[in-house]
């Protein structure tokens, strides 16, 4: 490796891989964006725009061929996202990527109670067979998407009980990535549960939207039959509807109550509270 990384980021054109991005560019690093649609691209100084898609093995390998180190945002939430993980981290072995970054989620486990976490899971484990050096970035729920659990009324349901999320901030998840980004090799091999400073009940966040936007905002407990039917109307199909509801299980299992200091340790900063990034997100 050389003392300058050849970072390449996926998901430029998404709120996480387009923070990333612009770190690594104000920080006068270049870098090259893998994108399906380079249209939609940011114009960041250092920057050249790739078109790949996950599923495309050829044009990813191509485009990876030489990097040191690739942040790997995991892909939307579509019932093959594992395939596609598959292909992607396939194609970075035939390029030879170095150093293979992935954004995962806190509690990955064959069985944990939020569906997806356990296709992070599987993605984790295929990457680790792979052979590539590799470091995970396990982030708890986003506290920047707390104000979109709140329904028309102000009200938030879900099954979560008094169970807590220590959600966070999603630029304190691009700095952390960031860090490793720009020094891959002390970073190889790690797990790092990025969470923010304090685990919270719903009814807690509820309070603390309350207090920061002024509005009137509650938590009413829902039975997870209750949250199926309340949910239904949406016509989202079962495997959307399932990952939705057990967003609220797994916080009712303690599942992603645990509070670390990797954000610290990574940022040499504190852990961002989830009032101050509300206040910041409007």
């Amino acid at each position: 490796m050389t003392d300058r990384p050849t970072i390449v980021v996926t998901g430029a054109t998404g709120r996480l891989g387009g923070r990333v991005a612009r770190r690594l560019a104000d920080a006068g690093l270049p870098q090259t964006l893998l994108v399906r649609d380079p249209a939609r691209a940011p114009g960041l100084s250092g920057a050249r725009v790739l078109r790949a898609a996950f599923t495309d093995r050829d044009a990813v390998r191509d485009a990876l061929r030489g990097s040191d180190v690739v942040l790997m945002v995991s892909a939307s939430e579509t019932p093959d996202r594992v395939a596609q993980h598959r292909t992607f981290v396939d194609a970075a072995v035939d390029a030879g990527v170095g150093h293979l970054v992935y954004t995962s989620f806190c509690g990955a486990a064959p069985d944990a109670a939020f569906t997806l976490a356990r296709d992070h899971w599987a993605t984790e484990r295929h990457i680790r067979a792979s052979g590539l050096a590799f470091t995970f970035l396990r982030d708890n729920l986003y506290a920047d998407f707390t104000l979109g659990l709140v329904g028309d009324d102000g009200v938030i349901r879900g099954p979560a009980g008094d169970g807590r999320a220590a959600v966070v901030a999603q630029d304190d998840i691009a700095d952390a990535a960031t860090a490793v980004l720009t020094d891959p090799a002390r970073h190889v091999g790690a797990t790092y549960d990025l969470t923010g400073p304090e685990a919270l009940t719903l009814a807690e966040v509820a309070e603390v939207l309350s207090r920061t936007t002024g509005r009137d905002v509650v938590y009413r407990p829902e039975t997870v039959e209750e949250a199926y039917r309340s949910r239904a109307h949406h016509g989202a199909p079962d495997w959307q509807l399932d990952a939705w509801v057990s967003t609220y299980t797994a916080i009712e299992r303690g599942e992603l109550a645990a509070v670390t200091d990797h954000v610290p340790r990574l940022t040499g900063r504190p852990a961002t509270p989830l009032a101050d990034v509300v206040r910041a997100t409007g």
